[in-house]
């Protein structure tokens, strides 16, 4: 199991500003852990790094959905795991920080605890319905 530190807290605490001493402190860089921090062209009220943050350290998932698309947990999990893989590759401890506590459950514990249903039950069910 890989070690991540994750910060996270409502809007407006310092959490942007904390991920950075923790990234330069221990050699980590940021992955956000915000819904709208995602979107590109969304800088007013979604409390994003400034440009001088982000030359402090490294940020990853933020600014990199077009608000036209479709994103949810399930990828922002994917995306995540990938920059977290990267990071780690590269000696690095990654630092997930936001607010968005659905994207860091299903990061940390997943979207679900039991396992899908059944696709048998499913086309019953749907039948049933109809």
């Amino acid at each position: 199991m890989k070690k991540i530190i994750v910060i996270c807290g409502p809007t407006g605490i310092g959490k942007t500003s904390f991920a950075i001493s923790v990234a330069r402190r221990f050699n980590g860089e940021i992955i956000g852990a915000d819904s709208m921090q995602i979107y590109k062209h969304m800088d007013i009220g979604t409390a994003k790094p400034g440009p001088e943050e982000l030359k402090l350290a490294r940020h990853h998932l933020v600014n990199f959905v077009d608000p036209k698309e479709n994103f949810d947990a399930g990828q922002y999990v994917k995306a995540a795991d990938k920059a977290i893989e990267d990071i780690s590759a590269r000696g690095k401890i990654p630092i997930i920080a936001g607010g968005t506590g659905l994207y860091i459950r299903a990061l940390l514990h997943g979207l679900f605890r039991s396992k899908p249903i059944c696709p048998q039950i499913m086309s019953e069910l749907t039948r049933e319905l109809e």
